[in-house]
């Protein structure tokens, strides 16, 4: 018999609050700019990440990420998460792929053939692209934090 998965909570805040630093880091001025643009370089690899605001409200925001290979065919178009950030407790989680709503967990097998924990994949996913950008991003205008 199966176990049914169970998802691991401080796990799953620590990358939250991990994915919220890095993307204040990225866009310390998330509060007046709406886009910010990054080309990571790497090897032989080329890609863009785009980080784009889609609400802001006192507590929270919005931010659509999207990111793309310059290899990448237009019929095979990486999907955009929607993130959204909680800044009084520091957190960002991916709460939508595609603008479809993510459950915390998912019963398997399903039909839609989503993972049991799709959603802490999603936001492992998030911060490692995060991180790529930090460690290899370079963006057109300057980033400043004041």
């Amino acid at each position: 018999m199966k176990r049914k998965y169970v998802p691991d909570l401080s796990r799953q805040m620590a990358i939250c609050e991990t994915n919220y630093a890095r993307i204040m880091k990225l866009m310390p001025d998330l509060d007046r700019r709406d886009v910010r643009n990054f080309q990571i370089s790497w090897q032989n690899h080329q890609a863009e990440l785009e980080i784009r605001v889609d609400e802001r409200f006192r507590y929270t925001s919005t931010v659509v990420v999207r990111h793309r290979f310059a290899s990448d065919l237009p019929w095979l178009a990486a999907p955009a998460m929607v993130v959204r950030l909680y800044h009084d407790a520091a957190m960002a989680e991916v709460v939508c792929l595609q603008r479809k709503q993510l459950s915390g967990a998912y019963p398997y097998p399903n039909r839609q053939m989503h993972q049991p924990d799709e959603k802490a994949q999603l936001n492992q996913h998030l911060g490692e692209w995060l991180s790529e950008c930090l460690q290899h991003g370079h963006c057109a205008e300057p980033v400043f934090s004041g």
